[in-house]
């Protein structure tokens, strides 16, 4: 499966549930939460769903509007060692779940997340 085939299989509308669900669940988590702005959330679900987009080859929006993703640099600020990695990742398949993505597209998803998260490491 490719990124192309994940846009495929899961469309436009299928990532943003999914990222949407990964939110939903971030708010109240005691590890991640406090990371976030209290104030804005929906902006943050409309970067993760808008990278997202890019990185699947589904829109070039993210990119005319941010830039090269820097996502290292963009999360520095923030201690993220193997506890924070692995919230990530168990919130994100708890996520993919709810939002039914399919499992042929998880074959891709799934590595592709643990890549991200433990590549965002900065701590530990």
């Amino acid at each position: 499966m490719t990124e192309a085939d994940v846009i495929k299989t899961c469309g436009e509308q299928g990532i943003r549930n999914m990222v949407a669900a990964f939110y939903r669940r971030v708010r109240g988590d005691d590890l991640l939460g406090p990371m976030y702005p209290a104030d804005d959330w929906e902006g943050a679900e409309q970067r993760l769903a808008g990278f997202l987009l890019f990185r699947l080859g589904a829109s070039t929006r993210y990119v005319e509007e941010r830039g090269h993703p820097r996502l290292r640099m963009r999360h520095m600020p923030f201690r993220i060692g193997e506890a924070e990695r692995d919230r990530w990742l168990e919130l994100m398949k708890a996520a993919m779940e709810e939002a039914g993505t399919p499992a042929d597209a998880r074959v891709f998803l799934d590595p592709f997340f643990e890549q991200v998260a433990d590549f965002m490491r900065n701590h530990g």
